[in-house]
């Protein structure tokens, strides 16, 4: 492991895989800093109130539709800039550094924007809340990769998608319980949970030497052959220099506008067809079922699959699925195509938000997870405007070319992914020497 950790005991033995690296023997094995970061990410994702309840707390305080709107918009800004800035930040000062400057930091902000006195104010303060408090995602990943044999980390990302997952599921409740209460109390609860996160990391998750990104990057600079692309190059200049994981990051950005046309064009489709828009939601809650309760079982087969086979069924069900969409706008059509989308999420999901942490040099670890999910977010976020100004322009049409665009996804990422493990194996010693 080319990490330095002072704490000796956090740092995890690299045995063979087994045939039984399933979910409870993982979970079993998992060093305690790992476990902390799981509840941290499900905790973080159980109290992600601000994004649900935006919009509704400026309206009830006076502002339009139009503000309300504009500043959703900043916070989604907000959180592609954080994660690029997390991802540079866990390179430099360490992945339990910036998740106890995020944790912290949010906790202050989020309380802030019930106070802003202006409107301008309020804004600085949701793009602050978001851009600060997405500098623990790549922090979170880097520090899992880090702590975890690299034949266990997709099933570590498994499970930490599955927090994240469950957390989400259960936001809105939590927070429609805390707002009958004030929005006071959503607020102050949402920089609560932030607090318990940094709390729990700062116990738990070891201290890494400061100079420990130092060391590793001169290591690696001194290794000829460690990586010809990012040879003479530095921070983000160097993620992107390497050809092939920038065309792994077109396919995660056309994936993910592809991916979140289920939150909005989906809905106006079913609707225009004159379908109960009942079936809409059971599509959704389809899709969460299967996810939660199947992914991890998936995850267990799909690990010791080769990385291509994986993203050829993981990103080509996608274009199949919404494929499917266009057959004909009943009820059945959309129910088939959700279940096979969300089997290309189950198959796919954990493998491709591992494979950055495993894709490039250590030096950069944080860097490439950064830079996957910032495009990720920016497809997030554009996707649902292109999705619709798509829809009132073709109609139904608007699923093939969504179908097209997954597949030249699929296509990308099987050009861009290589197999980590042999990538790793073809380091020079001095690259990957303690």
């Amino acid at each position: 492991m080319t990490a330095v950790i002072e704490n000796e005991k956090n740092v995890p033995p690299g045995p063979p895989a087994k045939p039984d690296d399933g979910v409870f023997v993982t979970l079993r094995e998992t060093p305690r800093a790992v476990k902390a970061l799981l509840f941290g990410g499900f905790i973080s994702r159980l109290a992600a109130f601000i994004q649900i309840y935006l919009v509704l707390f400026l309206t009830d305080r006076g502002f339009s539709a139009t503000q309300a709107g504009l500043a959703l918009g900043i916070y989604g800004a907000g959180a592609v800039v954080g994660s690029l800035a997390g991802g540079s930040l866990s390179d430099r000062l360490g992945a339990r550094t910036v998740t106890l400057i995020s944790m912290g930091g949010s906790a202050l902000l989020i309380v802030s924007i019930l106070y802003a006195p202006t409107y301008a104010l309020l804004l600085a303060a949701v793009f602050m809340v978001s851009t600060v408090g997405q500098f623990y995602r790549p922090a979170a990943q880097t520090m899992l990769t880090e702590l975890t044999p690299r034949h266990r980390v997709v099933m570590i990302t498994a499970m930490y998608r599955l927090g994240l997952n469950l957390g989400m599921t259960a936001a809105p409740l939590i927070g429609a319980a805390l707002l009958s209460f004030s929005y006071n109390a959503l607020f102050w609860g949402e920089a609560t949970a932030a607090l318990i996160f940094g709390v729990t990391v700062m116990f738990a998750l070891p201290r890494r030497a400061a100079h420990a990104a130092y060391v590793a990057e001169k290591r690696e600079a001194v290794a000829e052959d460690a990586d010809p692309a990012t040879q003479g190059r530095s921070g983000y200049l160097a993620v992107f220099a390497d050809w092939r994981y920038s065309v792994y990051l077109l396919a995660m950005l056309l994936t993910s506008i592809v991916y979140c046309q289920y939150t909005a064009t989906l809905p106006l489709d079913i609707s225009a067809a004159g379908i109960s828009l009942w079936w809409y939601g059971a599509a959704v809650s389809l899709n969460g079922f299967i996810v939660i309760t199947c992914e991890l079982a998936m995850t267990k087969i799909v690990q010791k699959w080769p990385i291509r086979l994986t993203a050829l069924l993981g990103l080509g069900l996608v274009s199949v699925g919404y494929a499917i969409y266009a057959i004909s706008p009943l009820p059945i059509w959309f129910m088939i195509g959700t279940l096979v989308w969300t089997l290309s999420e189950i198959i796919g999901g954990p493998t491709t938000f591992a494979y950055p942490a495993l894709a490039g040099p250590e030096r950069l670890r944080g860097r490439y997870i950064g830079a996957m999910q910032s495009v990720f977010g920016l497809g997030t976020a554009i996707g649902p405007v292109i999705g619709t100004l798509v829809w009132f322009q073709v109609g139904r049409s608007v699923w093939l070319w969504a179908a097209l665009v997954s597949a030249i996804a699929t296509v990308a990422g099987l050009i861009g992914m290589r197999d980590p493990h042999k990538a790793e194996e073809s380091r020079p010693a001095t690259a990957s020497a303690t």
